[in-house]
């Protein structure tokens, strides 16, 4: 079960990736071009929430379900933090993860204030890009040291 889960939580990184990137586009778009925010703006921001969200919950059932947390006890947090793959795992990855999300659901939610849509697209925009950041900061791409595959299975 944990190698379906690992390779489901693979691909959902490319579906948050692609919709965080779209929302971005989008909320530039509109921002600079003073466009009105509409319902496609409002569904690819929901959409953009409720993918990540079930990220989160998927990364945080292998954290603590998985075999990453015992490994991480065994060894102590002390050590953990002195190696550099295990205080990924164990600490910059679910938390750069968290703050990512953090910032997509503020995003979201300061979209559905009474405010301008210029407004809406400017904080959307800054919240969308600040976590997309964030987030590319915090996956374990193919050339780190804490390597995933690109695609599940690969």
């Amino acid at each position: 079960m944990y190698q379906g889960l690992l390779h489901l939580h693979n691909f959902g990184r490319w579906v948050v990736l692609s919709l965080l990137l779209i929302a971005v586009l989008k909320s530039l778009i509109g921002m600079a071009g003073n466009k009105s925010f509409n319902s496609a703006d409002n569904k690819t921001a929901l959409f953009l929430m409720i993918s990540a969200h079930i990220m989160l919950l998927v990364g945080l059932y292998q954290w603590f379900a998985g075999p990453g947390l015992g490994s991480i006890q065994n060894m102590g947090m002390k050590a953990a933090m002195q190696n550099s793959v295990a205080r990924f795992w164990a600490v910059e990855h679910p938390l750069g993860m968290i703050i990512g999300i953090i910032l997509i659901t503020m995003g979201r939610a300061s979209a559905k204030k009474k405010i301008t849509d210029k407004a809406k697209h400017t904080r959307s925009f800054w919240f969308y890009f600040i976590a997309l950041l964030i987030i590319v900061a915090s996956v374990p791409w193919p050339f780190r040291e804490v390597a995933r595959p690109l695609f599940p299975g690969t």
